[in-house]
């Protein structure tokens, strides 16, 4: 289900309160309150002026787009709701010029019919400047075959950003009406996008809703105003899916959805846009700009330029979308790349213009990253040759415990949600990942039971994150010492169970040096101490008392870790364990 709270004063009036943010921030810019119109303070009118305007819901569109540049006004209706004709007339008696104006508008009816009546209107009360105002619709959708929207048409998304952003530039280079509205609408032409949604999203003042995917689902072909997609798949890789997206695209085999004429012989050439739609964080939004580069790679399209931010959103949608503006060839257009490329690159002096280097990006296997996780060269120290009483169940054990703990992180994580910052449970089940393949790959053995202490050792050092990682790389670290200084006292060459009582209270003590924490405090130490302190009883009862000593971290103040942060009156109401300490509970009943 889409998040449903919002931070405002009221709902009728969220939209002047955040156009008013807007110019206290952004002092070049004024807004007509009344009309809802942000223009530029002062507007030069011996230039071409270009407006825009539509529903707010979609910041930084349009408002964010105004500034020297780009826009020289934005209209704004309430939440995905056109703006009236008096509103967009305003607009344009606001940057009324000698050179002419250029209405930019996305392909819905109701922008089309308003901001045309208000055009017709103008035209009318200034018959002399009826042909200084040009009319631009711009449709990018590709979701929509053309059968099926033979009469409304390609709905406009984040594609119109890249026809603002031309026209704006050029303007201001001193562009003339009929140059401006031919790049304009050149590039409109010329551009496809494609959404993805996670979820729909929630409108501040509206009931709240029922979730509209199942968990496993993504939609494709999300429109910005909760219009449903055109097709559900399941959520698998990305890679996957910007695949699945680009195809939609660059497909020119399918006639009801060619949109662009891609040759697709290796020569296309495109500008990239990748776009927030509003609820994704930065950290996934870069990834998708990552795939969507190579998926263009292994389709011999080169990504002339690469864009990426929040530039035509829907609110708080979990989402994104892709746009490939088709560059022209050659001589073959009116209209050159190079030029094209050059507005692009031009500075423009908005709040919601991001900012993309004016340069080809390299290609993805040209940059120095390593294809796979940096492994750590094989260790040539040398220890004393130390296998388990029974090597074959050693082996079984542990890989029995590394299952135990991958199947356990949706619940891990489901406490460290409520106790921490949530990653407790894909750290853990990174590391029992890693085991797994150790023991594949014959790295864990029963045979030298040293040596599989410093593999998990490495393991908690390189594929565990956090605190847990260091903590478990530490233990197991000292564990290895521990154990070879009680196999050497001993003269064993198979551990005993003395010598693990032993091993297993020298690593504890060792850890005690790294970290403040001592039972209780609620930390996977309590398990691990109460394990340890019981082990001269046997397995069995040191599991127990582990066991006994992660539950009671529900009832424990928190002291150390994540948890000494976290509302106390929170964790008493949840009464969840400690997730770490669940962990350890999990590794040692499985073993």
């Amino acid at each position: 289900m889409a998040l449903h709270k919002h931070l405002l004063n009221d709902a009728s009036t969220l939209v002047i309160d955040s156009l008013q943010g807007l110019v206290q921030v952004n002092h070049q810019l004024s807004l007509d309150v009344p009309q809802k119109v942000v223009y530029r303070s002062k507007v030069d009118k011996t230039k071409v002026q270009i407006i825009c305007g539509g529903g707010a819901g979609h910041e930084p569109s349009h408002a964010g787009f105004v500034g020297t540049g780009m826009l020289s006004a934005a209209v704004s209706g309430n939440v995905f709701a056109s703006p009236n004709p008096t509103q967009v007339r305003k607009g344009i008696e606001l940057v009324d010029n000698d050179k002419g104006t250029i209405i930019i508008v996305k392909n819905y009816t109701g922008d089309i019919l308003n901001f045309g009546l208000a055009k017709e209107q103008f035209a009318a009360q200034h018959a002399d400047k009826a042909g200084q105002v040009k009319f631009l619709v711009v449709g990018d959708d590709v979701a929509v075959g053309k059968s099926q929207g033979s009469i409304v048409g390609r709905r406009g998304l984040a594609g119109v950003c890249l026809v603002y952003k031309v026209a704006g530039a050029l303007a201001e280079q001193g562009g003339s009406l009929d140059e401006v509205f031919k790049v304009a609408e050149y590039t409109a032409a010329n551009v496809g996008t494609i959404g993805v949604g996670l979820e729909h999203c929630h409108v501040p003042g509206t009931a709240v809703g029922t979730s509209h995917l199942k968990d496993i689902e993504v939609e494709i072909g999300m429109g910005i105003h909760n219009e449903p997609g055109n097709k559900r798949v399941p959520l698998g890789r990305l890679d996957d899916l910007t695949s699945q997206l680009i195809e939609l695209v660059t497909n020119t085999a399918d006639s009801d959805r060619g949109f662009l004429r891609f040759e697709n012989d290796g020569k296309d050439e495109v500008v990239l846009l990748v776009n927030n739609l509003g609820g994704m964080s930065e950290l996934e939004l870069s990834g998708v700009v990552s795939s969507a580069k190579k998926v263009l790679e292994d389709r011999k399209i080169t990504a002339v330029r690469v864009i990426s931010g929040s530039f035509m959103t829907s609110l708080n949608m979990p989402g994104f979308s892709i746009s490939l503006l088709l560059l022209p060839r050659g001589s073959t257009s009116a209209v050159s790349k190079d030029q094209l490329i050059s507005l692009l690159d031009a500075k423009a002096e908005t709040p919601g213009w991001k900012w993309s280097s004016p340069s080809s990006p390299p290609a993805l296997q040209g940059q120095q990253t390593s294809a796979t996780p940096q492994q750590s060269a094989p260790s040539t120290s040398s220890h004393s040759a130390l296998k388990a009483s029974n090597p074959a169940q050693f082996v079984a054990s542990i890989e029995k415990a590394a299952k135990a703990v991958i199947a356990a992180e949706p619940e891990i994580t489901r406490m460290d949600t409520i106790a921490g910052d949530g990653d407790c449970g894909l750290t853990l089940r990174a590391g029992a990942t890693a085991v797994l393949e150790a023991l594949k790959n014959g790295k864990i053995s029963g045979e030298d039971i040293i040596g599989t202490a410093v593999e998990v050792s490495r393991i908690g050092q390189e594929n565990m994150d956090g605190t847990s990682g260091a903590l478990y790389s530490i233990y197991f670290a000292a564990l290895a010492q521990s154990l070879q200084a009680a196999a050497t006292q001993a003269q064993a060459s198979t551990a005993t169970p003395q010598i693990w009582t032993d091993a297993l209270k020298a690593a504890l003590d060792r850890l005690y040096t790294y970290t403040r924490a001592r039972p209780p405090s609620r930390t996977l130490v309590d398990p691990l101490a109460a394990f340890t302190d019981e082990i001269s009883k046997g397995l069995s009862v040191a599991t127990e008392a582990a066991s006994k000593a992660a539950v009671a971290t529900k009832d424990i103040e928190a002291k150390a870790g994540r948890s000494a942060y976290v509302d106390r009156t929170l964790l008493e109401k949840e009464k969840v364990p400690d997730p770490g300490a669940y962990g350890i509970k999990t590794i040692l009943e499985a073993l």
